[in-house]
């Protein structure tokens, strides 16, 4: 694992919250011409649907994420951890395939 393998680097306690300022913002640059695609939410089960809501709300109150404005959705799924949690992914696949690539 990544962190294992380099822990002298990582700090022993994360922040509670990301920095609000950075001395710059990250901008994904994509091919030309690309447009949007059009991708629906795929459908949740009830448990995954209050497991969003719940993962959501955290991480938004942390600062980890917030209210995106960017033309490109990109679905969320779930899959199942050894302990029987769920692990949140999101599909930016139809993203990927539209972005230049840094070398």
């Amino acid at each position: 694992m990544v962190i294992r393998k380099h822990a002298d680097i990582f700090p022993d306690d994360l922040p509670a919250r990301l920095l609000s300022e950075r001395d710059h913002d990250q901008k994904i640059e994509l091919e030309p011409g690309a447009q949007p695609t059009v991708r629906t939410q795929w459908w949740l089960i009830h448990p995954e649907l209050d497991e969003l809501r719940r993962q959501l709300d955290y991480l938004l109150k942390k600062g980890f994420v917030r209210p995106s404005t960017s033309p490109f959705p990109a679905p969320i799924l779930f899959t199942p951890m050894k302990d029987g949690g769920l692990r949140m992914c999101v599909d930016y696949r139809a993203l990927n395939r539209v972005t230049i690539k840094s070398r």
